[in-house]
């Protein structure tokens, strides 16, 4: 027998004719396996006499998907799972409720100094520091505390024209001049101004009075109580005004910096309660509250400082340690749904609600602040629907196939044919509907 010789363009067409029926057949089983996939879950749930509700629900679906077509995402339909495969993927449902949402933001805290209760002694005159009563940092130190004695020339100046003054006052006391015992009492008081200026006490000036005489050096006390956190004077030391003598600190109440996320920023208000732990006193806990949020962000952490404030009745609060801030945020009731329950695919955010037999509403929601392992919802839901707590992963998938392309052709072809069953008049293209198992009659 003679060969037959086939040049390069008759076995081109040829391959091209092969790949075409493979193509053809590969589509022909895809829909056929696709049509049978549909029946059986349909007949798992719906049951095999009730073609009607079947046929109703196929629609549907077929026409009923989530605005996420409208935001640009995916398109999604109604989800049908049976029992057994509810109880496979463990499936778990709940209502959604207004709940009192809690939830606690913690950050790391630098016990510092209250700055409402710092105090600096500094000098109003000139002179030399004789006597030094508090002669070292850390020294704690009573309101009226005798800090340090000045020796002025000014001051004894000062002394003396306030005797000069009472006694000239005295004086004039007998005098039927009113105008002169004006001039004389307000001499007194000006004088007598001047000394509680440089800081001399009531008392002193009253000791003053009395003596008769000046006093060459002056004492001078503290206007606090609290502890001496810095000290730059020294005995024999020539001081001017303004220099700093000492700076006390009450520590009676201390605050605590901290700093928390910009995503926490929302909760905090000021006035919430909050509990500080340190390493150096384990099991232990110290109760505040946040009194003030700073208006502006750290640029290297972003993140926002806020104040706490805590009562140290024991002194065991120091500035300078670090320990952990617990700050308890309490919203007002609002509607909620389990963070388990949301699906964010970052184009949009879906929760499944429960529908009846077995169907399950992929449902977009608009949600607000995530508080603790629940979200609040702001629209989207009602008070009493069911939604799917957990498992919601397989109905996301199963949802997005039913609304796929091959799946919505599929669909629309078998309610087709359901209808044009019922008429007798069922052909498409050559195909025989006896295998959708349906009665054609």
């Amino acid at each position: 027998m003679e060969k037959i010789k086939l040049g390069p363009k008759q076995i081109r067409w040829i391959l091209t004719g092969f790949g075409i029926l493979i193509l053809v057949g590969a589509g022909l089983l895809v829909s056929e396996e696709l049509e049978r996939q549909v029946r059986l879950l349909a007949n798992n749930i719906l049951g095999q006499d009730t073609r009607p509700h079947l046929e109703q629900s196929l629609m549907s679906m077929g026409g009923m998907t989530t605005p996420a077509e409208k935001a640009g995402g995916p398109a999604q339909a109604f989800a049908l799972v049976t029992s057994a495969q509810q109880q496979l993927i463990g499936l778990k449902t709940g209502a959604v409720e207004n709940r009192q949402l809690e939830m606690t933001i913690r950050a790391v805290g630098r016990v510092d100094f209250d700055e409402r209760r710092i105090t600096h002694v500094n000098f109003r005159l000139s002179g030399w520091v004789e006597e030094l009563f508090v002669d070292y940092t850390g020294q704690r130190v009573r309101k009226g505390h005798p800090l340090f004695t000045l020796y002025s020339p000014d001051l004894v100046a000062a002394q003396d024209e306030y005797l000069l003054a009472v006694n000239a006052y005295e004086q004039v006391q007998d005098s039927p001049l009113s105008d002169a015992r004006d001039q004389a009492r307000q001499l007194v008081e000006a004088a007598y101004d001047r000394l509680r200026l440089w800081t001399l006490t009531d008392k002193q000036i009253q000791e003053l009075s009395r003596r008769g005489k000046p006093q060459t050096s002056v004492t001078f006390f503290s206007p606090i109580g609290g502890y001496v956190i810095e000290k730059k004077v020294f005995k024999g030391m020539f001081v001017e005004p303004r220099m700093t003598a000492y700076t006390i600190a009450d520590l009676s109440t201390i605050w605590i910096q901290a700093e928390i996320y910009e995503y926490e920023v929302p909760f905090v208000k000021g006035g919430e309660s909050a509990t500080l732990t340190l390493d150096a006193y384990p099991g232990e806990t110290f109760g505040g509250r946040v009194t003030y949020i700073y208006p502006y962000f750290n640029k290297e952490t972003r993140t926002l400082k806020v104040r706490l404030e805590f009562p140290n009745p024991t002194l065991r609060l120091k500035p300078g340690m670090f320990g952990t801030v617990s700050i308890r945020i309490q919203r007002k009731p609002s509607l909620a749904v389990p963070e388990d329950a949301v699906m964010d695919s970052g184009i949009r955010t879906v929760v499944f609600v429960v529908r009846e037999k077995g169907m399950f509403e992929p449902r977009q929601v608009t949600l607000g602040p995530k508080v603790g392992s629940y979200y609040e919802v702001i629209d989207g839901l009602k008070e009493g629907e069911r939604i799917v707590t957990s498992g919601n992963f397989l109905l996301d998938s199963e949802s997005k196939l039913m609304a796929s392309t091959n799946m919505m052709g599929a669909l629309g072809m078998g309610g087709i044919k359901m209808e044009q069953a019922h008429m007798g008049e069922m052909e498409m293209g050559g195909m025989d509907m006896g295998g959708m198992g349906m009665d054609s009659r």
